[in-house]
């Protein structure tokens, strides 16, 4: 199966998702908004928590601040992109990339009803990323990177984007080591079937100028698959 076609199967399942409003079927409480807090919910949009289809809270793990620009890998529905754009308010700025103009909708318009204005929603890949080189801060992401079919050049455009000392907090699906992908398409937009093993993921990191890379478990999704915190730093 080739990249293209993950990427049309991973399109059409989230582009289900945004035409529901609701999370995508075959996902239960490992994933969506039951990884935020009440309170952190209520910082947002009722209409964004229903569309989170994360495996935890990026935003939690971000440690955001005034002033500071943050870019969301894969925005979906604008939730992590309102609630950072509200910490690093009033100088600082949040971005959300997508690839999907039916989400991007979306969280614009959840961004209106939340009354944050220091947002922008982008149209793009995650593999190329349409922000100019040393220009974000912080870079989250919730359950996205493993939908990318190769994830080399979405770490390398991570590394590109950031500024010197600039953070990743990023919440993924991570394999065991020796675990391999699904290679059914429709499997592998359904709660993280192409995650990166740990190994391969700790060494991807490195290999483009990310140091002190860690991964985290939080929790297991499915047999050899796992909800974790990954951190590093741009050298």
């Amino acid at each position: 199966m080739n990249d293209e076609t993950i990427h049309d199967d991973v399109r059409a399942y989230y582009r289900d998702a945004a035409r529901t409003r609701g999370t995508a079927p075959g996902c239960d409480d490992r994933f969506g908004a039951s990884q935020y807090d009440s309170d952190t919910i209520a910082d947002g949009t009722s209409t964004a928590a229903n569309l989170s289809m994360g495996c935890g809270n990026p935003f939690a793990m971000a440690d955001l601040r005034p002033g500071e620009v943050v870019l969301d890998l894969g925005s979906g529905g604008g939730l992590d992109v309102i609630l950072s754009a509200k910490r690093v308010a009033p100088n600082g700025k949040a971005y959300g990339v997508d690839f999907l103009e039916e989400m991007l909708g979306i969280a614009r318009a959840n961004a209106a009803e939340a009354g944050v204005s220091n947002v922008e929603f982008l149209h793009g890949m995650i593999e190329d990323l349409p922000l100019p080189d040393a220009s974000v801060d912080v870079v989250i992401s919730n359950c996205v990177i493993n939908l990318a079919p190769d994830k080399t050049p979405v770490m390398t455009e991570i590394a590109r984007v950031l500024r010197p000392g600039g953070r990743v907090a990023i919440s993924d699906i991570v394999a065991d080591d020796g675990v391999a992908p699904s290679m059914s398409g429709a499997e592998w937009a359904d709660c993280g079937a192409g995650a990166l093993q740990k190994g391969a993921y700790l060494e991807l990191m490195t290999s483009v100028g990310l140091v002190e890379p860690s991964i985290e478990y939080t929790h297991e999704t499915s047999p050899g698959l796992n909800g974790a915190i990954v951190r590093a730093t741009r050298g």
